[in-house]
């Protein structure tokens, strides 16, 4: 997957080095410890984006260690986003409908936004590198409007495939994941795939369960009766246990799981998913826990007013508003690989 290229941003100009006295050897001690960014999103139980928040608005605790803050901003960048599709023949009735709904993201997306459309079966399969073409963005699409020839889904494969091609990919990346979750036989197995999710630290997953809406739609049709299998998983357990997969890989990262029941819900959720990306707050700080030792660190976020306690939000009645922060569980502490 080729890496889009971006403009650079000019350095930041050098500090004057301090002169050194005479027969002073030199030497320096130093300590890297890295920048943490933290995609964070404040919206209301109607998925409303709560604006104007400021750095004294958030809190940030690492294993429960409260960090100082460096900045918190709205984010402005472009978008690199991978949509990743499950392309089976079990379920392509209602794939067909999460299609034509996700050309509500793509038509979202802005001049300098990057994105690429990738199908999976038993393999990944770059439908459309990365580019700024909508016209190549919705031809992608559509080439998954015909009948898919397998029934088969390694959805570990794809997903771990996916962010080791991403992962050279500078500033933030966003995965649409559209799937039942169900697995065939993957190579790989959930434990590998989440802990790579888990090490991807600018990378963040939107998973949409197509899982119970298929349900739905093949109970109707009489199948999944007396244990019959129906696509990847064999019953609703299996779908049960492929929505908490799902749920994880966005918990992991910061985004948002959603899991429609009917097709008439989707062209909601991708249009909630492009407001998401667009309106998201960023905090950076410097962790006060130096080692980067490979563990893995747990983030919690809490959004207050000027008096320190919880933020009170209300509506234009003066009523309380219930909001949601939502972020990613943590990262793992370690230094990248140049």
């Amino acid at each position: 997957m080729a890496i889009p290229q971006k403009k650079p941003e000019a350095p930041p100009p050098e500090p004057p080095k301090p002169k050194t006295p005479e027969n002073m050897p030199e030497y320096s001690i130093r300590v890297d410890v890295p920048l943490v960014t933290v995609p964070v999103t404040v919206v209301t139980q109607a998925g409303q984006f709560i604006p104007g928040l400021k750095p004294g608005n958030f809190r940030i605790y690492e294993d429960g260690v409260e960090q100082k803050i460096l900045s918190a901003n709205p984010t402005e960048a472009s978008i690199t986003a991978v949509m990743l599709v499950e392309f089976a023949h079990n379920n392509y009735s209602f794939m067909y409908d999460a299609l034509n709904a996700s050309f509500a993201f793509a038509n979202s997306l802005k001049k300098d936004d990057w994105v690429a459309v990738v199908s999976f079966d038993l393999k990944p399969h770059i439908l459309v590198d990365f580019t700024q073409d909508k016209g190549a963005i919705y031809a992608a699409l559509n080439n998954m409007m015909l009948d898919p020839a397998f029934s088969e889904v390694n959805i570990y494969d794809a997903l771990y495939d996916t962010l080791d091609r991403i992962q050279g990919v500078e500033g933030r990346k966003y995965i649409i994941l559209i799937s039942t979750g169900c697995d065939t036989f993957s190579k790989t197995n959930f434990d590998t795939v989440m802990k790579k999710v888990k090490e991807s630290k600018d990378t963040v997953i939107y998973p949409v369960s197509t899982g119970k809406a298929f349900l739905v739609w093949a109970e109707a049709q009489g199948y999944g009766q007396a244990g019959q299998s129906i696509g990847p998983c064999s019953d609703n357990m299996d779908f049960l246990a492929a929505d908490a997969q799902m749920k994880a890989y966005a918990d992991a990262t910061g985004g948002r799981w959603y899991a429609p029941r009917f097709e008439g819900e989707l062209p909601e959720i991708f249009n909630n998913i492009a407001a998401d990306i667009r309106n998201q707050y960023v905090i950076s700080y410097r962790p006060t826990n130096t080692k980067q030792d490979g563990t893995y660190r747990k983030l919690k976020v809490q959004v207050v007013g000027p008096d320190g306690n919880p933020l009170k939000v209300r509506d234009q009645k003066g009523k309380d508003v219930k909001y949601s922060v939502i972020t990613r569980d943590g990262y793992t502490a370690k230094h990248e690989v140049e």
